[in-house]
């Protein structure tokens, strides 16, 4: 007993020296301490629900088809030898772009020139054989009206000129055959592209009938992107085309980077029975090479655009025991219950088609503690807006 009564005295004291800090312990030791005090009370006396919103808006809303895809050269070629050859020199870095008509790899052509220079020689040959015969003609032709020469000798000289005019004909034609193979000697891109990995090396024998060829050009710039749709969205897409080549943009296959935007160029001429998808096939430039074939992406065609909708983030449509709604946030900052009628809903954004108004709010985060007539404290998540408004 002495000691209880020798503390009281020492608490006594010391709330008697040091008034300011008994005060505000006993405010801490209060029930009513524990009160939430983060926001002001509202009309009931009950601290504001803290909720994040956002104004509805009247606009246009684009109209998607979401799908996968992947990226393929708009044109692809394996590059082969026409001729058999030794390979001489290589002009290319692998890897590297190149232009149509860029020499690629030279052969030895020293067998196709030698070919090339017994074919004029013949062409000259027969040609000096033709100008004999066309001049024993000319003379067995003088004599067969006086009757020095016979009939039949005139007709066998002029079977000879003419055998040996085709002849010169043949000779120039196997002429351009050994300029074509001595040509093929030098290998030329035939389109403009990207290079893959090489095959050969120099003093390797190539032959025209090597399946795996050279090297191989991918044309990247334009890069073509096929991917699928379902093959209920085929009416929407075709009545899209009649207004015009469709918007489509590809996506890195985690959907968050943009890698390029095109245009549908085809839609494939059958339905895959087994998914009941249907193949199209987009067009993009590509400028700054970030789409590469085989890469897998994921895609957004544009098939059409709404105008004049009133549009509402689709995270403040709540679904409920009698439909969808929305908590709509009045101007005594209190909220109200309010059933929507939604129309399209994709990338975020819902079409309302009845319930809120533009310029109205609507709740976006907070609404689980939400009922009607509850008291708010809005943070506005408009680009404009401002917290606490």
């Amino acid at each position: 007993m002495a000691l209880m009564l020798l503390a009281a005295a020492l608490v006594a004291y010391w709330a008697w020296q040091h008034p300011d800090r008994f005060g505000a312990t006993l405010a801490l030791l209060s029930p009513s301490a524990s009160r939430d005090t983060a926001h002001p009370p509202g009309g009931d006396g009950q601290p504001a629900i803290p909720i994040h919103a956002t104004t509805v808006v009247r606009g246009d809303f684009p109209v998607t088809l979401n799908g996968l895809g992947t990226a393929q050269a708009w044109n692809s070629v394996t590059v082969r030898s026409r001729v058999d050859g030794q390979v001489e020199k290589i002009d290319f870095e692998e890897g590297q772009p190149v232009k149509a008509g860029d020499v690629l790899v030279e052969l030895d052509a020293r067998p196709f020139q030698a070919a090339l220079d017994q074919a004029t020689a013949k062409i000259a040959q027969d040609q000096a054989n033709l100008a004999s015969a066309e001049a024993d003609l000319a003379r067995t032709k003088t004599l067969v009206t006086p009757g020095y020469a016979t009939k039949q000798l005139f007709d066998q000289q002029t079977a000879t000129v003419n055998q040996l005019k085709a002849l010169i004909k043949a000779d120039e034609a196997a002429q351009d055959n050994a300029k074509v193979n001595l040509g093929y000697t030098t290998i030329r891109a035939p389109i403009s592209g990207r290079l893959g990995l090489r095959t050969i090396d120099i003093g390797n024998i190539v032959h025209a009938t090597d399946q795996n060829g050279i090297v191989t050009i991918a044309e990247i710039q334009p890069i073509a992107v096929v991917f699928t749709a379902a093959e209920g969205e085929l009416p929407a897409i075709t009545r899209g085309l009649k207004n015009g080549p469709l918007d489509v943009v590809a996506f890195s296959s985690d959907g968050k980077t943009e890698l390029g935007r095109g245009k549908l160029s085809i839609i494939n001429n059958d339905i895959d029975v087994a998914s009941g998808t249907i193949r199209l096939k987009g067009r993009f430039e590509n400028p700054d090479d970030l789409l590469w074939p085989g890469l897998s992406v994921t895609t957004q065609l544009l098939v059409t655009t709404q105008h004049d909708r009133i549009i509402l983030p689709d995270i403040a449509v709540q679904r409920g025991p009698t439909g969808l709604f929305a908590y709509v946030v009045r101007a005594d900052r209190t909220v109200e219950k309010r059933d929507l009628k939604v129309g399209l809903i994709g990338n975020g954004r819902a079409v309302i088609e009845g319930g809120v108004e533009p310029g109205e709010r609507v709740v976006t985060a907070g609404y689980a503690r939400l009922q009607p007539g509850a008291h708010v404290a809005v943070t506005l998540d408009d680009k404009a807006g401002v917290a606490g408004n």
